[in-house]
């Protein structure tokens, strides 16, 4: 039995992303499970690292509640960063570069050395050189952004942008800090570093976890984004965005128009 075209797959989710053209989801159609689809996830970013661009570091998806019951899937997820991904913060983006972005506030974390599967979280603060808060900015390549478990892990966690404010060294507690999401100066979304399976360090030893199924070793020097905070909001021509961590600081983007 022949299984799903692993490049031709992502080769479709590469012209989407490309072009700014949302296709319908692939799971059904090709036989697509979870591990072939972290298959089609590396084929796709090594399309980007062929171009030129470089991994950087790794994102958790589905890390909260909000996000599940907000996408339709069940299962924490993991994808690849890439240098091109990252905006300074502050900066601004092209909206019409996306198809449908949408934005969220996460805690990024700054690696100073390889943590090991299971280390006691007490130990934590010897492998994290730094955490900030971050925005990311997601774009399904779906049509609708909808899509089942493995169309999603497929196109890389819907990675697209992300931004990371100012490194701090790590707090004492994580566990339960205040979040804000705020589009042009109001509050859109507000939640809890919580919301981050329970504590965002519990996101990097998933991380781990699950990457290291694939073959993937998270390195010094990368940045790991912990997952979402609170559900994500669409992301309009013209918005300023600014996520608030408490104890952490603030990130912010721009929608140029």
């Amino acid at each position: 039995m022949i299984g799903p075209d692993i490049a031709g797959i992502a080769d479709k989710l590469g012209a989407a992303a490309d072009t700014a053209t949302a296709i319908p989801q692939l799971a059904a159609e090709t036989g697509l499970d979870v591990d072939t689809a972290y298959g089609v996830q590396a084929a796709l970013v090594q399309r980007r690292l062929e171009r030129g661009e470089r991994l950087v570091g790794l994102k958790m998806g589905l890390t909260s509640r909000a996000k599940m019951a907000q996408v339709g899937v069940d299962e924490v997820i993991w994808g690849r960063l890439t240098d091109a991904m990252r905006v300074p913060d502050g900066g601004a983006v092209n909206p019409t570069a996306y198809i449908h972005p949408r934005v969220e506030p996460e805690v990024a974390f700054l690696l100073d050395r390889l943590p090991e599967p299971g280390e006691p979280v007490g130990d934590f603060a010897t492998a994290v050189r730094a955490v900030a808060p971050a925005i990311e900015l997601i774009d399904s390549r779906y049509a609708d952004f909808r899509f089942s478990l493995p169309d999603v892990i497929a196109d890389n966690t819907s990675a697209a942008a992300f931004v990371i404010g100012p490194w701090s060294p790590v707090p004492a507690g994580l566990d339960n800090l205040g979040v804000l999401l705020e589009v042009d100066g109001r509050v859109a979304q507000v939640g809890s570093t919580a919301a981050i399976l329970g504590d965002p360090r519990r996101a990097l030893d998933e991380g781990i976890r699950l990457a290291g199924r694939h073959g993937v070793r998270l390195e010094s020097g990368w940045v790991f984004l912990a997952g979402a905070a609170t559900a994500a909001v669409p992301l309009r021509p013209g918005a300023h965005v600014r996520a608030v961590v408490e104890k952490l600081g603030t990130a912010s983007l721009r929608a140029s128009l």
